[in-house]
């Protein structure tokens, strides 16, 4: 891996419960429990799982979106907020930093503001930062259009007028308008068909090469980060499984969690055998997770243990960390 750009240290992120006639703190839902990784420059690190294991959130803590409950994260040698020893950022700082922490939001239908033009929305973070003024800003929206697949013409338009794949394109290039290094792309294509999903991923990757961007790809389509990403994380229930490289998770699949995933995914061709792993009961309550392994009340080769002791994190080759008691 290259030299890591951002650091996550032991980060969490917890929702309080309230409830009763006072509407006092009864619990957590624990969204986000206590993941460390790193993602190198110019990396593609994609961050997996069922829907509700914590991988938005994540995101979204990490770019201090959320306020994280525990954790230490650095971006690029500066320190943006360390919850043990009650740090944050200066905001003028942290201003300054969103510069280069951007991102797409999953659903571009709920992320571009209908009132605004289009011009309006690309050219907001220009204008607010001070970087230029609002003609040169109008101008380099028309650049950034044109680099994301739409014409230039459109600036007058709003949200309304494109189509789910048009806006999605429409959230890329506000992404990019202030130059950023890293950026969290929540489940871009999530909302898009097929072909389009194509087209935007063929977009973002022409965009790291040209721009030398670095991605938080989150997303529960593995077919699709195997081929897009360079590491994955899995998770569930807001802590990680397993951590490897693309070729180290789907060609040495370690955690139970991680075979019945991948098992999950479509055959790339019909003659290819594979047996489909079932898992039974449901995902527990974030707000009561498990004793021990969190995975243990569905993991079809539990042990004892299982349920009284939570893994440890297990380098079964260099990389690739596994957290399993099956793994030695």
């Amino acid at each position: 891996m290259s030299k890591p750009l951002i650091e996550i240290t032991h980060l969490k992120k917890y929702f309080p419960i309230h409830g009763g006639i006072f509407s006092k703190k009864v619990g957590d839902i624990k969204a986000v429990d206590d993941i460390t990784f790193s993602i190198g420059e110019g990396e593609i690190f994609g961050l997996v799982g069922e829907s509700g294991c914590g991988k938005s959130s994540a995101g979204r803590a990490i770019s201090n979106l959320y306020k994280p409950t525990a954790g230490k994260v650095v971006f690029d040698g500066e320190v943006i907020f360390d919850v043990d020893e009650n740090y944050y950022i200066e905001k003028k700082k942290m201003q300054a930093m969103r510069r280069n922490i951007q991102m797409i939001f999953q659903d571009p239908f709920a992320s571009l503001d209908p009132r605004m033009s289009i011009g309006a929305i690309v050219s907001e973070g220009l204008i607010k930062h001070k970087i230029m003024g609002k003609e040169e800003a109008l101008e380099r929206t028309k650049e950034l259009l044109e680099i994301c697949g739409l014409d230039k013409s459109n600036v007058t338009k709003y949200p309304h007028e494109f189509s789910g794949g048009q806006r999605q394109r429409i959230g890329i290039a506000r992404s990019l308008a202030l130059n950023p290094k890293f950026i969290i792309a929540d489940e871009p294509t999530a909302a898009l068909d097929v072909s389009i999903q194509a087209q935007v991923l063929t977009l973002m990757q022409e965009l790291k090469e040209s721009m030398g961007l670095t991605y938080l790809f989150i997303s529960h389509d593995l077919s699709l980060v195997r081929y897009f990403c360079d590491r994955l994380g899995i998770m569930y229930l807001g802590s990680f499984v397993e951590i490897g490289t693309a070729e180290q998770l789907f060609d040495n699949t370690m955690h139970p969690y991680s075979q019945a995933l991948l098992s999950a995914v479509p055959k790339s061709h019909p003659s290819e055998v594979k047996e489909r792993i079932i898992l039974e009961g449901d995902v527990p309550s974030p707000s009561n997770p498990p004793k021990g392994c969190k995975f243990h009340t569905r993991c079809p080769q539990a042990m004892e243990i299982c349920s009284k002791v939570a893994p440890v994190m297990v380098e079964v080759e260099p990389g690739h960390t596994v957290w399993c008691h099956l793994v030695k």
